[in-house]
This record gives C-alpha cells, structure tokens and sequence, in this order.
C-alpha cells in the first residue's frame, strides 16, 4: 500500500461527466490498495467567469476580495468529487483550505504556503476515506482567504504530497506530459519520459504551462516525485526526479516561450550609486516580479534600464515605473507589451561550449532579432518580438532536438 496525491486540473473536472470519470479513476486507486488524496481546481472557465464578473464591477478590484470571490471555484470542484466518489460507493470526504490549514502568506493573488496542518487528512485516510482537498487556495495567518496564483493547484498538490510524505504526486491534465516544445507550434514535438527538477523549474519559468514553477521547487526541495500524465487515458506520462548522469547526454531537453510578459524600458537613469534600488524596491514592494534586466550606458553619463514583468502586472508596473521617473529625474517611460520569450533548456548544457552562439546563429538565419538575453547553467533566454515566437521555436527544436543538439 502506498499512500498517493492526485492533481486534476479544470480541463478534467470540467464537466459533470468528467467529473464522474475522474471519481473512477481516484476508485481504481484506492481498490489497488492505496492510500488516496485528490487535488482539484476549478471547472474548466470557471476561474476566468469569476475574473470577469470582478471586474464588471471594478476595473482593479480589492485584491483580498478577489480571493474570497476566486475560491470558490475549487469549493464547487471539491464538493461535486466528493459527491461523485461516494455515489460510486466510496466514502470520499471533501476538505477546503481553512480545514487543512494551508496557511500561506499574505500576497493575495500569488499566495506562498507556509505550512499544512495534514492531521485531518491523516484522521480521513485511516478511517479509510479517499479525501478531496480544493487547491488554488490557502488562508493566511489571519484567517483571510487567499490563492495561489494560475496554476496554484499544482503547488497544493506538491505540498499536500509533502506534507503527507507521499510516494508520488500524479498532476492529470489535458496533455499526455511534459513535451520538448509547444506540439501545437511545432509538429515534431516529443514526449520526455523523464526531466529533472532543474529542467522543468527552467521550462516552467521560461513559459512551459504544464507545471506552476513553485510546484517544481517544492517537488525538488523535499524531494517528491512528480508524474505528469493524462486524465483522459492510462498511459504513461512524463516523470519529473532528481537528475541522474544519463540526463547529461542530452544537450537540450526542451524548447519554450513565453508571450506574457512586457518590457519597460527607463530612458536616461542618472548614473549613480543606489538608483537600481530606488527602481527595483518600490516594484518588489508592489509583489510584482521581474524577470530579465539589462543596463546600457552612455557617453552623457546615463544609462538605459530594461526589464521585463508579467504582462498581467504591466499596468501597474508601468504606473509605479513613471512615478520613479519623476522623482529620479529620468527623461521617460517606453513600454512593449508586444514580446515573446523563448528559451532552450537542458542540463547536458553545463558541459558543452558554444550552446548560447549557436542559438544566436540560428536566430541569425531565421531574420529574427534578439532584445534581450538571459542565461544560467542550464538555459539560455532571448527576448523578440511576439510576432516572431513561432518560426523561432520552429527553428530552434529542429537545430537543437530533432538533430540531437550537436553542435
């Protein structure tokens, strides 16, 4: 026996009937003899029905609010499972956050967890119920509700698994698992049996939608293993672990973009001791994240300052931005929204030279033009213009993958 957490994102509990094929799932796990705790999130749309709805009535609605009203998707999911589960003739018990106890930070929208309270599940498992925990939400130390941020189930599951010290955590969704590109761009994409942590934090962060990036960092920090596969079949999906000497063979694991962040750009910063801070902390403050940086000097003692954020922060980031402006003197604000990401990724690239020029020859070839560029051990990063995301990934899957990444 072995104690498991099930994932299912909105897409397979995104209707009554599949809401009963995923209730037969969770049955065949428990009638093999295991342990079961199941994460949902809400039906499909139902997240983005409920933005919709906020913003009908403000264009900028109070964040703690928003949470209350966003929750109650999960709420919806959990109890139609539970219900599911016991008219299969099962005794399912459906838990929410405030019951568990997933208390988070206060960041409303993007939510941390702190920490779980698993003694309720703990009580349900050995009296032998399969439990239903809504993800996406937490409440914070003062009892507020709070969420997680898009993709928010994924982390609940991970730490719920962690909590539990589970063998696996199993995310179903609506791709069979982890692919090396964007099937729907690129036709030659494969499925990975196995990525590693490393990697898929790298994918996850460079525009993969298949994990939440937090997810991955707690799946690696405490070790949990994590099966991505298809709620919609049996087949095997992708395993995300801890890397291994065979991982290093392959030269670029995967391929990914990202279209939603936009570039802020500040036009002649004075150039002088503390101003990055002056820039940088105001943002930080506002819990708005920035993702790549880049600093031109000039001749006339000033420098430019480009950064990229989430495009779903780009109107405040802009706000705060040519407020900063103002009070340190620089001559202006430019603005892009219109810009795509796109990044190779693999951990066989920490001991081969020359990745980062190939990819700038091949984006050479292709006309397309690099803004800017971000690297680490295990990816390389460039900015273009959102028009070009496409041949760009094309491109770069056929040099690096479907030509086994020789260089």
């Amino acid at each position: 026996m072995a104690l498991i957490v099930q994932k299912y994102g909105g897409t397979s509990v995104g209707s009554v009937e599949r809401i009963k094929n995923v209730a037969k799932k969770v049955i065949a796990a428990k009638q093999a003899g295991h342990d079961v705790v199941v994460v949902v999130s809400a039906m499909a749309g139902e997240t983005n029905r409920l933005v919709g709805l906020a913003q009908q009535i403000s264009e900028l609605p109070d964040e703690r609010e928003r949470d209350v009203l966003l929750a109650s998707g999960e709420q919806v999911s959990t109890a139609l499972l539970a219900l599911a589960i016991n008219e299969a003739g099962q005794r399912a018990r459906s838990f929410l956050a405030h019951q568990v106890r997933i208390e988070t930070d206060k960041a409303y929208g993007k939510a941390r967890i702190k920490s779980i309270d698993s003694t309720r599940v703990r009580k349900a498992l050995k009296d032998g119920e399969i439990v239903v925990v809504a993800g996406f939400q937490g409440v914070d130390e003062e009892d507020n509700i709070t969420t997680l941020g898009r993709g928010g189930s994924d982390t609940s599951a991970v730490a719920v698994a962690a909590a539990l010290s589970a063998e696996v955590c199993e995310i179903y969704t609506d791709v069979e698992g982890v692919f090396t590109t964007d099937p729907d761009i690129c036709a030659a994409a494969r499925k990975l049996d196995r990525v590693s942590y490393e990697e898929m934090i790298e994918m996850a962060s460079m525009g993969a939608k298949v994990l939440q990036i937090r997810s991955v960092e707690l799946g690696m920090k405490f070790k949990v293993p994590i099966h991505v596969r298809s709620s919609f079949n049996d087949a095997p999906g992708t395993w995300v672990v801890e890397e291994d000497e065979s991982m290093d063979e392959v030269l670029v694991s995967g391929v990914t973009y990202d279209k939603d962040e936009a570039k802020i750009t500040l036009v002649s910063v004075p150039d002088r001791p503390g101003l990055a801070a002056q820039i940088f902390g105001p943002i930080a403050d506002a819990s708005i994240v920035v993702d790549m940086i880049i600093q031109n000097a000039s001749e006339d003692g000033t420098t430019d300052l480009t950064f990229t954020v989430p495009k779903a922060d780009y109107k405040k980031a802009r706000a705060l931005v040519e407020q900063i402006a103002k009070t340190i003197r620089a001559k202006g604000v430019n603005v892009d929204p219109d810009i795509a990401k796109v990044s190779i990724v693999g951990v066989g690239m920490r001991t081969h030279a020359g990745v980062a020029a190939k990819m700038f020859q091949i984006l050479a070839r292709e006309g397309i033009n690099i803004e800017m560029i971000s690297t680490s051990e295990i990816k390389v990063s460039v900015v273009i213009d959102a028009k070009q995301m496409e041949p760009a990934v094309r491109a770069l899957h056929k040099a690096f993958i479907e030509q086994q990444g020789k260089l």
